[in-house]
Formats: structure tokens, C-alpha cells, sequence
């Protein structure tokens, strides 16, 4: 029996306004600006929130979008695989008026996916014997040196899509994809931003990457690349 299409729709400042709050960690999707939700981003930078902890791939480019919110004193803390394309990222740093964590890329995957999965971390070799090991446990498992890496999770995980129905199904779009599906399992709150919006069962099934249960809020595109 197919469920009844419920309307998960909103604005993007309504979206913003009725999850985020100071102090909340929120994950934000995207490879730089390719599959960045970049109209809800904009809305963040229009509200009042702040003391954020951002859990992204990097934090944009230097006074766009997510380093406009650093520029606007609204991120404290930043988890993510590089910054060296945000020049102010490693000012704020220095300044100690931003917490940097740097984690390999496939490391943060990985921590994202746990933290869906509902598990407490993992082992991995990578970062043995590097700066990145400093503080973190090592085991040696089959003679061989493991980290262990703590799962992440969020409070709120902002994600793009192409296109959903109204249950909240999600269809990505060749590489926009990037981290935005792992996202949308580890945060409790999941608004995503769309293209489109269509009736349920329109969808390839085949092509859902994303379950509507995962996904709390729809908000429309506005903004693009």
C-alpha cells in the first residue's frame, strides 16, 4: 500500500529558522560549491544563529557562503578534510577564534557513515605515525598499527539533491551526490534543498538514494553554481 504524500515543504529561512539554533553542530553537504545546498547556506547567513559547529568537506571559498558564515563569526568549530581553498579559515585558526579538526577524506566518510549506522567509531591505518594520530587511541590488530576514529553525528545535516517527491525521496545528480546521502543518515534533523519536487511514485525507485524517512524538511533551489 503506497503511503499518503505528505508536504514537507518550506521556505529556506523557515527551514533554517525551525532547526538550527546557537551552538548546534550541522552537517553541510558538498564538494566546495558542486552539491552544496547553497540556498539554505544563505539562509544560515541570514539568521541569527551562531557558536556553530560545522561538519562539512571544507568551508567554501573566501567570503562565499559558508566562509561568509565564518567572516559573520557564526562557525567556532570546523570538521572537514581540507581548507587551504579559504585562506581566512586558517587566519581564523591562528587567531584562536576558530577549532579546527582535520580528518583524511575517507576517514570522514567513514566517521559520518558510522555515526549513522548508530556505531560508536572504528579502526583505520590511516594517519598512523602522522600529526593526525596525536590523542587518539592506537591498537595494533594482525601486526599491523589501526587509529581509532570516534563516529560523527549532527543536529542538523543540510543536503542537496536533484530532485524529490513529496514523501521526501531523494534523486542525486552525478557527482553533486558527493556526501550528501551519508549525511542525511547521521543528523537528527535532515533538511534537504531540491530542483524539484514530484508526486510520489514518479521516481525511478532504482534511482533513490535517499529514503523519505531520513528527510524532515524539502526546500527548493533558489540558488545554483
Amino acid at each position: 500500500m503506497t503511503p499518503p504524500a505528505t508536504n514537507k515543504l518550506l521556505e529556506a529561512d523557515e527551514a533554517i529558522r525551525l532547526t538550527l539554533f546557537d551552538g548546534a553542530t550541522v552537517m553541510v553537504g558538498g564538494f566546495g560549491l558542486v552539491g552544496k545546498p547553497l540556498t539554505l547556506v544563505s539562509a544560515l547567513l541570514r539568521s541569527p544563529v551562531k557558536d556553530l559547529t560545522v561538519v562539512s568537506n571544507n568551508l567554501g571559498e573566501p567570503g562565499k557562503y559558508l566562509g561568509r558564515a565564518l567572516l559573520l563569526g557564526k562557525i567556532r568549530r570546523a570538521v572537514g578534510t581540507y581548507f587551504t581553498s579559504n585562506p581566512d579559515v586558517g587566519r581564523a585558526h591562528a587567531e584562536g577564534a576558530l577549532e579546527v579538526v582535520l580528518l583524511p577524506q575517507g576517514t570522514f566518510c567513514e566517521a559520518i557513515r558510522a555515526g549513522g549506522a548508530g556505531l560508536g567509531g572504528f579502526y583505520t591505518p590511516t594517519g598512523v605515525g602522522t600529526l593526525l594520530a596525536e590523542g587518539k587511541e592506537t591498537r595494533e590488530i594482525d601486526g599491523r598499527s589501526y587509529l581509532f576514529e570516534k563516529a560523527l553525528t549532527a543536529d542538523v545535516a543540510l543536503v542537496r539533491a536533484h530532485r524529490a517527491d513529496r514523501l521526501g525521496n531523494l534523486v542525486y545528480y552525478k557527482t553533486a551526490r558527493n556526501f550528501n546521502p551519508v549525511m542525511a543518515t547521521a543528523a537528527r534533523k535532515v533538511v534537504a534543498e531540491v530542483d524539484e519536487i514530484v508526486e510520489v511514485g514518479e521516481l525511478d525507485p532504482e534511482l533513490i538514494a535517499t529514503p523519505h524517512l531520513y528527510v524532515d524538511h524539502l526546500v527548493l533551489a533558489k540558488e545554483r553554481l
